[in-house]
């Protein structure tokens, strides 16, 4: 089927395609030789090699043959603060619909972009702007903002700025939560921080998944955390305090509470590759969540490179701050990421879940991150070389790379 063929039958009201000779990921376990069939925007069924060749299909499906690739539910980047030139520091609507557009070559449907704090007014405009791209995507969906604070710590604020860090104020949190109408998904926070318990109390009358970050916390801190709903961490190891023989910390904490779920930058950079070892020996893979973190630069061709309004340089893997050489973030895809879990030890499934069904399951996206009659038709396909062929956004084709 060419991308001409495809594109006309897009226009259509009625999408029905189905994707055979492929492996299915279906976010529980992998099945070979499968066939998934997509009906107004909705996977319809899921059967064998052996039914799809009994089957009759009508003249309004369309069957596209993939070659023997993976049929994955689509990405869902929960941390990414930009892509291919745009991000959240530009604090307009188009760099969001722009990201949702460009995201999905790299296998992405759904993403929650990212911001950084700023003063209360800028960022409250940028809260503004960001949630009103929501509904208007082209690509990717935006399932809602993840505020990166200002809730966090001074003492571990990686490239973010002390100015705009803040005490605990429920005034300015419910500021955020009407500029964005009611959008926030989930917000990093220090758990240590007094006022801590008021807020996270506030966050789960509103639905708002709390996530331990950015934080110098004790082991005891994390604990009273975990008392009071804030039961993720944002980005493992990275601007967190760290294990300690005579105090576990945010890191030790993280690791030895099977409820914790966790961020994981897998670039290679952010955390060594061994170190992925330990994690999945001491995490339930459902817990495991891969993010990029990724910056405006992300695959942006040209420069000069900005993130949160300074610039960047990118080199060992990293983009860095180009004043002092702090690392800045990250310059990872989603698909990228998948194929590094593998090298680093995890099994394809257990990539595939941790791009996918576990960040839809730690952000309660219901109809997201499985392949099963009646999931929202959100699918990425990727060949054996972890390369992109074609991506699926409601049922509709976004990207066609076969």
């Amino acid at each position: 089927m060419t991308l001409r063929c495809i594109i006309l039958y897009m226009m259509g009201d009625t999408i029905s395609l189905c994707l055979h000779n492929g492996t299915v990921m279906t976010g529980f376990a992998a099945m070979e030789n499968c066939a998934v069939l997509i009906e107004e925007g909705k996977v319809a069924d899921v059967f064998s090699k052996k039914r799809f060749e009994q089957k009759h299909f009508g003249p309004g499906v369309k069957i596209i043959d993939i070659g023997g690739a993976y049929i994955a539910p689509g990405f869902i980047d929960t941390h990414i603060h930009g892509f291919g030139g745009y991000g959240t520091d530009d604090a307009s609507t188009g760099s969001a619909l722009e990201m949702s557009r460009l995201l999905c070559r790299c296998g992405v449907t759904a993403f929650n972009p990212t911001l950084y704090p700023s003063e209360p007014e800028e960022m409250l405009k940028a809260v503004a702007n960001t949630a009103a791209a929501i509904g208007r995507e082209e690509g990717a969906r935006i399932m809602g903002l993840h505020l990166e604070g200002p809730f966090i710590s001074p003492e571990r604020l990686g490239v973010q700025k002390p100015e705009t860090v803040r005490a605990v104020d429920i005034s300015l949190m419910e500021q955020l939560w009407q500029a964005a109408e009611g959008h926030i998904v989930n917000m990093t926070v220090a758990p240590e921080l007094k006022g801590m318990r008021e807020l996270a109390l506030y966050c789960i009358k509103k639905g708002i998944i709390l996530q331990a970050g950015h934080t110098n916390a004790k082991y005891e801190n994390m604990v009273e955390g975990m008392q009071a709903g804030i039961l993720h961490s944002t980005h493992l190891f990275n601007a967190m305090s760290r294990l300690d023989h005579r105090n576990p910390n945010a890191v030790g904490a993280i690791l030895t509470h099977p409820e914790m779920s966790c961020e994981i930058i897998a670039d290679g950079c952010h955390v060594h590759p061994d170190l992925f070892k330990l994690l999945l020996h001491d995490k339930p893979t459902d817990k495991i969540i891969l993010i990029t973190d990724g910056l405006k630069p992300t695959e942006q061709e040209e420069g000069p490179f900005f993130a949160n309004r300074e610039e960047v340089v990118f080199h060992d893997g990293l983009f860095h701050r180009k004043i002092d050489d702090v690392i800045a973030g990250s310059g990872l895809t989603m698909i990228r990421g998948v194929k590094n879990l593998v090298s680093f030890g995890f099994s394809v499934e257990d990539a595939v879940k941790a791009a996918s069904s576990n960040p839809a399951r730690v952000m309660r996206y219901i109809r997201k991150g499985t392949i099963i009659p009646g999931s929202d038709a959100d699918l990425t396909v990727f060949d054996r070389k972890f390369e992109v062929q074609i991506v699926l956004v409601g049922g509709k084709i976004k990207f066609n790379n076969l």
